[in-house]
């Protein structure tokens, strides 16, 4: 199944110009199953995302978030208690409690904006699953610096994604998941199992 797990709608994210329903539109022309709408420190309700899913049935329609964490931007997935990961916390302290809800978290754009990575890997050890690996907020340089942080440390899942906050862009890049995805639970569990494949999306049209 191919996910975009990261989005921002015009509805919560202040920097984004997407109308919910024109990302959605956005997602079903790219060829997407399914998408995750991952807003700055906020996770739609659920009905909110049932307005959503009542108009395009035929997607998987999830929630997320994108924590600003200290050090940089983690997404997070199937959390069931968003006031426990506010703005600002650290990344150890966020991966443990991320975990503790029975959620997953992937660092968003590794080494964007001179973020050095790596450091806070060594430093901090926070317990991350997996990284972004191409998104279109991503160049190539920032790519091919992903791709080795993989062959580093291969435990790590790898997401493609969009990082959408305009129609057009949603869908380019997505996750190709092995697995059969409905759930917050579905999701959490094919990230955390390394069932997904970060790809280019040929359907992606512009």
């Amino acid at each position: 199944m191919k996910f975009d797990l990261h989005m921002h709608t015009a509805r919560h994210s202040p920097d984004a110009d997407s109308d919910p329903f024109e990302l959605v539109s956005a997602a079903i022309r790219a060829g997407l199953d399914g998408i995750v709408i991952t807003e700055h420190d906020f996770q739609w309700p659920e009905e909110e995302l049932e307005e959503l899913r009542a108009f395009a049935p035929q997607l998987v329609i999830l929630a997320g978030l994108e924590v600003t964490g200290r050090g940089g931007d983690v997404l997070c997935y199937g959390l069931t208690n968003t006031a426990a990961v506010p703005k600002g916390i650290a990344w150890p302290e966020l991966c443990r409690e991320v975990h503790r809800q029975g959620g997953a978290c992937v660092a968003a754009h590794p080494n964007r904006w001179g973020q050095p990575f790596e450091k806070i890997l060594a430093e901090q050890k926070p317990e991350l699953d997996g990284i972004e690996v191409m998104s279109n907020n991503m160049d190539l340089d920032l790519r091919a610096r992903a791709a080795v942080l993989l062959e580093k440390y291969p435990h790590f899942a790898q997401l493609g994604n969009s990082d959408s906050h305009q129609p057009y862009t949603v869908g380019c890049c997505c996750t190709d998941f092995d697995a059969d995805i409905r759930t917050n639970a579905d999701l959490v569990a094919a990230i955390r199992g390394r069932k997904g494949t970060a790809k280019v999306n040929d359907a992606h049209r512009t």
